[in-house]
């Protein structure tokens, strides 16, 4: 009997553990089709300057990964997703855009005529945006990206790999 009443007590707990996870997980699942429904929405922009910022404070991420109250988590869920893309929207509105890496890394490459090294880059960025700090991985990544936009060229010269803005044809 008392064993019986363990395994119960355990199932029980167990339950309302599962309950928890699957309304974070269905949380999670708003957010990302969200998510994918701007993305689907910007998806025939080639420029990636028109593509809406991600705003850095966004509260919905934060909501998706607390635990909700076991009471409320079945009709909570989806109210709380609704609400979180809307605090995303108004965020991303009241926030002044930043410029795009890509944007200030082709702003620094048309000061120069001889290409650069994305290290060389990156040391230059950090100097005049000291509030943004990306890595070298990320730098290169924008780099190779802004080649494969044909907004800048790549060259080799033996192991190091340079970079010099396109010019416009216009």
């Amino acid at each position: 009997m008392a064993q019986a009443a363990s395994d119960l007590d355990e199932n029980r707990r167990r339950q309302e553990e599962l309950e928890d996870r699957l309304a974070v997980l269905k949380q999670e699942e708003a957010l990302l089709t969200d998510i994918l429904n701007i993305a689907e929405r910007y998806e025939g922009f080639a420029d990636a300057n028109r593509l809406p910022e991600q705003v850095h404070d966004e509260p919905a991420v934060t909501k998706a990964h607390q635990k909700p109250a076991r009471s409320s988590a079945r009709r909570s869920a989806p109210a709380e997703s609704s609400t979180a893309t809307t605090t995303v929207k108004a965020g991303t509105k009241a926030k002044s855009r930043q410029p795009l890496l890509g944007e200030l890394l082709s702003e620094l490459l048309g000061q120069y005529e001889e290409p650069r090294q994305a290290k060389e880059l990156r040391e230059e960025l950090l100097e005049k945006h000291p509030h943004r700090n990306p890595t070298p991985q990320v730098v290169r990544n924008t780099l190779e990206s802004l080649v494969a936009k044909g907004r800048i060229r790549r060259h080799k010269q033996e192991r190091s790999v340079m970079y010099t803005l396109v010019e416009d044809s216009d």
